[in-house]
């Protein structure tokens, strides 16, 4: 049986969000289960229909991206929450992925990149635009302390849990590889992350794909 991923769509503009939704409602493994035009309405579906992942917009009037994100990990949501928007600017992708975005995706994206983006961050793998690597990992560099620094800090499992992160693998995926449990990769993650001096397990993928940790 093929898996189906239910969806939040939050957005303000409903011409893009009704071509969104019909181009997700075409595909046989996804549905739109929900619609929400700002944070607010956002908070409620998400916790009234626990969806698999919320695509969510950056720039909304009133309740911004940023503080729908917030929101929605103080209320417990355990939804995966892509940001989707048409911001390419350093400071926007780094601040939602230090408030726990699992991904960011550019509203340019081409309809089957973006149906292979919503696939895999529904599974709990971390997506990025292409063309937000490199701004990413140049706000990184400078960031952080060398890399064989950062590196000597990990454990070996640590280590190896880091170059899972940077193939794109979700928790459950690397739990399965390494034959551990879910929640000691989580326990793993977050250590690593705090050794790093980093604030998601994109910005870890983004550091070890560009210094080439193998």
């Amino acid at each position: 049986m093929v898996s189906h991923s239910r969806i939040l769509l939050v957005d303000d503009h409903p011409l893009l969000r009704k071509g969104v939704a019909q181009l997700i409602n075409m595909e046989p493994d996804l549905s739109v289960i929900a619609e929400a035009s700002n944070g607010e309405q956002a908070i409620q579906e998400a916790i009234r229909h626990q969806p698999d992942l919320i695509l969510l917009d950056l720039n909304m009037k009133g309740m911004n991206g940023i503080d729908t994100l917030q929101a929605l990990k103080k209320a417990d949501v355990t939804s995966n929450i892509v940001v989707f928007t048409v911001s390419d600017s350093e400071e926007d992708v780094t601040r939602a992925l230090k408030f726990g975005a699992n991904g960011y995706i550019l509203k340019d994206s081409e309809p089957e990149v973006l149906l292979e983006f919503i696939r895999k961050s529904a599974k709990g793998e971390m997506v990025l635009s292409q063309q937000l690597t490199q701004i990413l990992a140049s706000a990184l560099k400078n960031e952080s302390s060398p890399e064989k620094t950062i590196l000597n800090q990990l454990t070996d499992r640590e280590l190896e849990i880091l170059k899972l992160i940077s193939l794109g693998d979700s928790n459950k995926i690397i739990a399965r590889k390494l034959d551990i449990t879910e929640g000691t990769v989580k326990v793993h993650v977050k250590h690593l992350l705090r050794k790093m001096g980093l604030r998601s397990r994109v910005e870890a993928a983004v550091w070890a794909v560009e210094y080439q940790v193998k």
